[in-house]
């Protein structure tokens, strides 16, 4: 009887530890200085994971353009509930920690760490997913895979529900809607952009440092925040590098803006371009960038296929990658901020020679190609007759 009490006692304190260790746990992430909009969305995610039944795994996929805040509502969820987990884990950056040499086993070594704070060496990818399912059943945990972009990244971090704990919940972020197909996860929830009202406070908060526009700056903000599109990248970078400037100096930001965008919300935007699978992919966005946004989806396509480009399995990709959408018209839609980005991929190649870009969307450069084209055709027939 002794020998059993004993036991009990032992495994009442092991849990007491566990528990105590979990609620002093300070491993918070950091949000944003001025989390504004963020609140709503998370009460939004919540209610998702919330919907299952307890005992079971869910799995969630969050989806959305690059820029558009899904790392941070992440994070934000991460920090609300994750203690309410035996274990949690956000692994972050997942696309571009994978791309290295040791990249895929690194991420399953980070999340044996962070779930059973043990220092683990894994050898394979099968290895690491043998472990999983070994180990990872035995709690209930919370597992954040931040910036999804291949399967093999899925089916090495989460590949079988039956690798978790009854109750585990798993959010996946990514800019590509097809690696949440199928049974891949429960539920989708889709990024919106922030509406006006919360567009307006945020860009304040980085041009401001207050919750609204300086009173000379109303109207000059508010074309500011029309121009980012409710893209939160775009409202934090622009308010930044436009803070405690004059307003002759924004007007001078904005023009150029019309011709090229800022460098690091291009980057950021450019990278679900790279990431097409060839080149024909890539042909047809930039073709609805420069001259079919708002045009039927349809006639698009009949257009494109005409040019050899099979637009249908084109355009479809191009949706589920956040690059274009197709509203209840059937018409092709595109934020600003990514037509803006495909332009910018023609412009670069040849800066001051609009003459040798792929594409001509702005009517003075198309006006200056057509007189240059037409001199030089006179002058060589002329030269011809003499």
């Amino acid at each position: 009887m002794y020998h059993f009490l004993c036991r009990d006692e032992c495994e009442i304190v092991k849990s007491i530890v566990a528990n105590v260790t979990r609620l002093l746990d300070k491993t918070d992430l950091f949000i944003a200085d001025n989390p504004v909009g963020v609140e709503s969305r998370v009460q939004d995610m919540i209610q998702l994971l919330d919907s299952q039944q307890s005992n079971d795994v869910l799995l969630l996929g969050m989806w959305g353009m690059g820029g558009i805040g899904k790392t941070t509502i992440a994070k934000a969820i991460y920090n609300k509930i994750g203690r309410n987990f035996e274990g949690r884990s956000f692994l972050a950056n997942v696309r571009e920690v994978w791309e290295q040499v040791t990249g895929p086993t690194y991420l399953q070594e980070r999340l044996m760490h962070d779930i059973f704070k043990e220092t683990t060496k894994i050898q394979s990818i099968e290895l690491g997913k043998y472990m999983f399912n070994e180990r990872l059943c035995h709690k209930k945990i919370l597992l954040i895979l931040d910036d999804v972009n291949k399967l093999d990244q899925l089916n090495a971090l989460c590949g079988n529900r039956k690798w978790f704990a009854p109750g585990s919940r798993i959010i996946i972020t990514t800019r590509d809607k097809h690696i949440l197909r199928g049974n891949r996860v429960d539920k989708i929830y889709m990024m919106k952009e922030m509406d006006e009202g919360e567009s307006l406070e945020l860009f304040s908060w980085h041009a401001f440092k207050q919750t609204s526009p300086k009173e000379d700056f109303s109207e000059i903000s508010r074309n500011v925040v029309k121009y980012s599109g409710g893209l939160p990248l775009a409202l934090e970078v622009l308010g930044s590098y436009l803070f405690d400037r004059e307003v002759l100096e924004w007007n001078c930001v904005l023009e150029k803006l019309k011709r090229i965008p800022n460098d690091q919300v291009y980057k950021k935007l450019k990278i679900s371009y790279d990431g097409l699978n060839d080149d024909t992919e890539k042909e047809i966005f930039l073709d609805i960038a420069c001259f079919f946004i708002g045009m039927d989806r349809h006639d698009v396509i009949h257009i494109l296929n005409g040019c050899g480009l099979f637009a249908e399995i084109g355009i479809r990709i191009l949706v589920e990658r956040s690059l274009v959408t197709v509203d209840d018209k059937n018409k092709l839609v595109m934020h600003d901020l990514l037509r803006d980005m495909g332009r910018e991929i023609i412009r670069e190649k040849s800066p001051k020679k609009p003459e040798e870009h792929s594409r001509l969307w702005f009517h003075e450069d198309v006006l200056d190609v057509l007189s240059e084209h037409t001199v030089r055709t006179s002058y060589t027939l002329l030269l011809t007759l003499d």
